[in-house]
Parts: C-alpha cells; structure tokens; sequence
C-alpha cells in the first residue's frame, strides 16, 4: 500500500491546501494529512479546530482514501510510523521551492528513507496562503475565494472574533 504524508500548519486550510490534498490522493492508496506543530508560528486555531476544518473540506465520500490527524512531533517520526513512501508538499514560488528542498534536505538526514514530492499549485491560487487569508479575514475582508465553502463561516467568525478582543 503506498502512504503519502501531507504534512503543514494548516491555520486555517485554505482552497490551495484542498488542491493539493485533492490531487495527491490521486496518487496513492492512502493520504494522510497530518496538522503539525511550527514552533515559529503563532496559530490562531487549535490543533482540534484545523482537524475539523479540513474534515469539513474534504469529503469522505470523495475522498475515502484521506485521513486527516494532528502530529506533534518530528515529521520523520510520523513518516516512518505511517509507513509512507513520500511526503506531499506544495508549492507556489520559487521561495517555496528553495524551502521545500532544504526542508527535504534535513528531513532525509534524519531518515535516510524520507522522500519528498514537490506539487506546484494550480495558477488561480498561486497567491493563496494562510497567513494572507487571516489578514485578510481579520480586517472582515472578503476570504471566499480563498477557503473552502465548508468552513467559511467558521473561519470569519474565529478571525473577526480575534479583532474583537
């Protein structure tokens, strides 16, 4: 059985993050998405909320083979204990692609057997990223073009709500 591993922050899951999962599981038997821990990023949802929302995105019945869960732990580790032959990552830029391939770098020093597929975003969503859509969103500005119909209403609440306080 062939496990890929889309790891990421995901805070919160945006319509380039539901491409990618989309068309990654094309690709394999199994795809885990995995919400992870940056411990230089500042999340406005919880680990539980980004579970959710990207439940919420991604259809089951669409997508059986998709399995979403949180990690709090060394990427590799998950790697290695889901089994995987590939870690899914997307990119917009060529800044993305620079970063990617020196996070591969270090991931496969720390497991030999880490792998790394680089999947460029679709043209329409080149500009999408979570930290765009949360400034965006913070402000009550217009987010349904960047997130899945699903959860919009759960993110501008969160996001507007964080304005309030």
């Amino acid at each position: 059985m062939k496990v890929m591993l889309f790891p990421g922050t995901f805070d919160p899951f945006t319509r380039g993050h539901r491409d990618i999962a989309r068309r990654a599981s094309k690709l394999c038997d199994k795809l885990v998405i995995a919400v992870m821990v940056n411990a230089n990023k500042n999340p406005v949802f919880t680990p539980e909320e980004r579970v959710e929302l990207i439940t919420r995105s991604i259809s089951a019945e669409d997508h059986p083979n998709v399995e979403v869960m949180y990690w709090d732990g060394l990427l590799v580790d998950l790697y290695r204990q889901e089994n995987c032959c590939a870690c899914i990552r997307g990119i917009r830029s060529e800044s993305d692609f620079r970063y990617e391939a020196e996070l591969a770098l270090a991931n496969r020093l720390l497991y030999p057997d880490y792998d790394a597929l680089l999947l460029p975003c679709r043209d329409d969503m080149s500009l999408i990223s979570s930290s765009i859509v949360k400034e965006v969103g913070y402000y009550g500005g217009d987010i349904s073009k960047m997130v899945p119909a699903e959860i919009i209403d759960t993110v501008n609440a969160k996001l507007t709500k964080g304005r309030q306080q």
